[in-house]
Parts: structure tokens; sequence; C-alpha cells
């Protein structure tokens, strides 16, 4: 009877490694950039991208990096679909999903970006390379870790449960699991490369993106949105509203 007991806490610990070795790889990249290294890569690709970079690719790539924008796209979508679910289901929960990404990302990625200190590399001054640049302040010094990306991997993941909670809602089948797939990355995948190629972060700061993206979509689905206890509310606004993952 040992083996299965065995088995079962292996796999409870294996999704906690990997939350572990992303935020250990997202830390190594930060103490590499602070310690002056991967400077040079970042500037190489960095120039690379400005020679390559004619006129129509550079519309093209405006366009689809609005893909991993906050405020004016990701927001809104996702407060719409949160209103639409709640109120299909009478239910709070998908206000809730909604607020709980909002504030993790809003707690998360600006301090850091605050914090660290970095200029994009647009930025015309001094050390626009390093961490902690002193040349730089307020929305210049804003550039690591890539918000675009972060935001991307979190609010594509609650758009995609989101999204399925509403197809529930009108009785029609969910997303394919290669559709709720393509939804959770191939857009944080084009913010990464747009956000790279148009110089609006370096590559480091695109991966630094991603790495604490990847940490908070994964810590945001885990959160059981539709049996989490919710005490103090009205009697049935609390009742589930089909937010569960595909399994």
């Amino acid at each position: 009877m040992r083996a299965p007991a065995a088995t079962v806490t292996k796999r409870g610990r294996l999704p906690w490694l990997l939350d572990l070795a992303l935020l250990a790889g997202f830390v190594v990249l930060t103490v590499a950039l602070a310690r002056g290294h991967l400077l040079t890569l970042d500037e190489r690709v960095a120039d690379w991208a400005g020679t390559h970079r004619p006129t129509p690719l550079y519309v093209l790539l405006r366009v689809l990096n609005y893909l991993g924008q906050g405020g004016q796209v990701l927001m809104p979508v996702a407060l719409l679909l949160a209103g639409l679910v709640a109120w299909r289901r009478r239910s709070v929960r998908p206000l809730l999903v909604f607020a709980a990404v909002f504030v993790l990302t809003y707690v998360t990625i600006g301090p850091l970006k605050i914090w660290l200190g970095r200029a994009a590399p647009a930025f015309d001054g001094p050390d626009r390379l390093v961490l902690f640049n002193a040349h730089a302040s307020g929305i210049e010094a804003m550039s690591y870790p890539s918000g675009h990306v972060a935001n991307a991997l979190a609010w594509y993941g609650v758009i995609a449960v989101l999204l399925n909670g509403l197809l529930r809602s009108l009785d029609r089948p969910v997303l394919p699991p290669r559709a709720y797939l393509a939804l959770r990355v191939l857009p944080p995948a084009i913010v990464f490369c747009t956000t790279t190629w148009l110089a609006f972060h370096w590559i480091t700061d695109s991966v630094a993106g991603l790495l604490l993206g990847l940490i908070l979509t994964r810590l945001l689905a885990r959160i059981p949105w539709d049996t989490i206890p919710l005490p103090g509310l009205p009697r049935g606004i609390d009742r589930p509203a089909g937010l569960q993952a595909p399994q």
C-alpha cells in the first residue's frame, strides 16, 4: 500500500518543483544582469532587430504587440467575459477571477520594474543596458522584466478559463484542447517575439517576463475557482460558475 501513496506524494510535489525552478531561473538571470553578464547578448540582439525591421514588418509587429497590452486589450476582454459569465450564472466567482489576476499582476510586475530600474533599448542616456540605472527614472527605467510578456501569460490563462465558463453557460462545447492550448501559448509567444524585435525590451527582459508570467499563471491555475470558500457573501451568489480548467 506504500507505493501508491509515494506516487501521489511525488505527483503533488512535481508542479511546485517546476515553480521553484522558474523562480530560481528568474533570480539567476536577474543576478547575472546585475553583475554585468549577458549585456553583450542584449545589445547584439537589439542591434540586429534594428537593422531587420522594414516598414511593412514594423507595422505588423506593432499591431501584433497589442496582444500583450494589459490596460487596453487584456483587462477589458477579461472583464467583459467575467461580467457575462457572472450575469449568466448569477455568481460572483467570475468577477473574483478577474480581481485575482489584476491584483497578482499589479503587486508583482510593476514593483519589480520600479525596483530593478532598467532602461529600454530606446533610452539614449548612459548605462542603458544595466539594472539599477541611476541615469534613468520613471517610465524610462521600467524595462525589466517585460510586462507585456508576463501579462500575456497571466491574462490569457484567465481569459481561456472565462471563455470556457461562458461556453458552458450557453450549453456549448468548451474549447477543444488544442484551441485552449493555442489561446494560452500563441499570444504570449507572439508578444515575446514582437516586443524584442521592436526593441521595446532587451531580450533578457522578455525572458524574465516569460519566467515571471509562467509563475503567475501557474499560481492562478491552482485556485479552485468553483469550490473555494467565500464566507460572508449573500447566499446564492457564490454558486459555481463552470470555471474549472480542462483535465
